[in-house]
C-alpha cells in the first residue's frame, strides 16, 4: 500500500463524514499514543470520537502534509506525516504523525498504530527535511 494513496482515503472518508469507510481503515487493535491527558487511546476511543465529531458535523477539513518513510515489508508500512484539522468552529490543530498501517486478515489496510509526535521531534524533522 501506498501511504500518499492511503493518507488519501483517510483524509477523504473523514472530509466527507463517511464514518463507516473512516472506521474501515482503523484495525481493532489500534493503539494510538502522544495524546495529552491519556496513556493509550484504543479502537473504542477512536470510534466514540470519530462518531461524535461525524455527528456533530465538527470537522471542517482534514488534510495530510509531508511524508518519511520509516520502514516498509509486504503487509506493513511505518511513516510519518504532518496532519492538519480544521474545525467547523474554526480552530487548526497540527500534528506530527508517526503511523503504522497494516494489511490485515480481510486484505484491507488500516492504522494499527499511531504515536502524535512531540512538538521537538515534529521540529527536528521539518528542519530535516524528513516532513
Amino acid at each position: 500500500m501506498n501511504p500518499l494513496e492511503f493518507l488519501a482515503v483517510m483524509a477523504e472518508t473523514a472530509n466527507n463524514l463517511d464514518f463507516d469507510a473512516h472506521m474501515n481503515l482503523i484495525s481493532k487493535e489500534v493503539s494510538v499514543y502522544g495524546v495529552p491527558g491519556f496513556e493509550v487511546i484504543t479502537y473504542d476511543d477512536w470510534f466514540n470520537q470519530c462518531q461524535h465529531e461525524f455527528e456533530n458535523k465538527m470537522l471542517k477539513k482534514v488534510s495530510y502534509e509531508g511524508l518519511n518513510i520509516l520502514a516498509q515489508t509486504a503487509d506493513r508500512v511505518m511513516f510519518k506525516s504532518v496532519e492538519t484539522v480544521e474545525g467547523s468552529d474554526g480552530s487548526i490543530n497540527t500534528s506530527g504523525i508517526e503511523f503504522i498501517i497494516q494489511k490485515e486478515d480481510d486484505g484491507q489496510w488500516r492504522v494499527g498504530q499511531e504515536r502524535i509526535l512531540p512538538d521537538d521531534e515534529l521540529e527536528s524533522d521539518k528542519r530535516r527535511g524528513a516532513l
